[in-house]
């Protein structure tokens, strides 16, 4: 066991070591400054970010990378499929709803699973799950449930879950991505700056959170979305433009997620471009050999969600996700933040392995191990919930 922790100690260490070799390319002096407008003025009022910074930077990753952000629908329906009031061993009342949406005589349905503890006296706050995995993460059938959507756990933390299945929205695909959200806005597919598959995966979770205004069981004020790898990418993006979540937890999101692009550690601009062409929109692709033109950075997208708290993981066997890159950008959206009078724990450097930042607006923590979503992250992301939720 000595052996064990020590070797990933080790590949932890190296993994920092390298980050920090390519801190000259994250420094103040290269990043794009977030708190300066596109003509040039400094912002140092919640005031100005709100009304003048923030729409910028917002409609910058939407031309850039994410596509746009589309909220013109015609009509949503809510349907009870399945409802077991007394599920996972008399813990939880489950439900399975259809949301369907109606656009231009055209419609598409999105399943949601919803987990709330039984005997809760109030209305529960909810981890909402992006599930890019098994489809039967967090899904009713008790034998598939696993540490990527742990139910139990989160019941018995007094947490309800939902989970709501990325391709409902857009197959994973580079050839049948348009078979779903894109269906009602068909523009998109050939537009510059459309929404591909990352942003129609976060427009549903938006519809999720249409529906949770609905359902007297969930605190609809205490919503939490929770994505892992392209997942975490799309938590960040669905907490950056959908004000109403309360917070977002971004598991080893990496390239595009939280990761800064200008390091270019790990998975790169045009890696990613290349290996998944439908997840960001066309413009992206025009920064693959020239990033440092990007007019935007990550940092940026995570002081979207200010003033709302963000966690944010990494693993030592998960270099390609960029570590340190992942941190740093929390660390460089301080200062949006501290506009709120919002001040963060963290420390210039990554802390070491399994030393998770969690009484604070940012948490973060590199475990040991690989590129998962396990009960461990979970563990953390409940401990911060707690304490922005109840501790303050």
């Amino acid at each position: 066991m000595r052996k064990f922790k020590f070797y990933f100690a080790v590949i932890s260490l190296i993994a920092i070591g390298y980050g920090q070799q390519n801190e000259a390319k994250t420094t103040d002096n290269t990043l794009p400054d977030v708190l300066k407008t596109i003509d040039g003025q400094t912002v140092n009022t919640v005031s100005a970010w709100e009304k003048k910074r923030r729409p910028e930077v917002l409609t910058l990753f939407e031309n850039n990378i994410y596509g746009q952000t589309l909220k013109n629908y015609d009509s949503i329906k809510f349907t009870v499929t399945h409802d077991v009031p007394n599920a996972v061993n008399g813990k939880a009342h489950l439900k399975e709803i259809t949301m369907t949406v109606w656009k231009a005589h055209k419609f598409l349905d999105i399943h949601l699973t919803v987990f709330t503890p039984r005997n809760s006296k109030r209305p529960s706050p909810v981890f909402l799950l992006i599930n890019n995995e098994n489809k039967n993460n967090a899904d009713s059938s008790e034998k598939s449930r696993n540490d990527f959507g742990p139910v139990e756990m989160l019941l018995d933390s007094g947490y309800a879950i939902a989970s709501v299945y990325v391709s409902d929205a857009a197959p994973d695909s580079k050839e049948t991505y348009q078979n779903g959200v894109l269906q009602l806005y068909p523009d998109q597919v050939t537009a510059d700056n459309g929404m591909k598959a990352i942003g129609a995966w976060a427009w549903a979770a938006s519809r999720a959170m249409d529906y949770f205004e609905t359902d007297n069981e969930i605190d609809f004020n205490k919503v939490g979305i929770v994505g892992h790898s392209r997942g975490g990418k799309t938590a960040l993006w669905a907490g950056a433009q959908d004000q109403r979540f309360a917070m977002v937890f971004s598991s080893c999101s990496g390239c595009t997620g939280a990761a800064l692009a200008r390091r270019q550690s790990g998975e790169t601009v045009k890696a990613i471009n290349t290996a998944f062409p439908h997840w960001f929109n066309n413009n992206y692709k025009k920064y693959n050999d020239n990033v440092d033109a990007l007019p935007v950075d990550q940092h940026m997208l995570i002081s979207l969600i200010a003033p709302r708290p963000v966690y944010t993981t990494s693993a030592t066997q998960d270099l390609w996700a960029d570590p340190v890159g992942s941190y740093l950008s929390m660390v460089k959206a301080q200062k949006v933040y501290a506009l709120y009078g919002k001040h963060s724990e963290l420390t210039p450097d990554p802390p070491l392995p399994n030393t998770p930042i969690i009484n604070s607006i940012f948490g973060y923590h590199i475990r040991e191990g690989r590129h998962d979503l396990t009960a461990y992250d979970w563990g953390n992301f409940i401990r911060f919930a707690n304490f922005n939720y109840f501790h303050q």
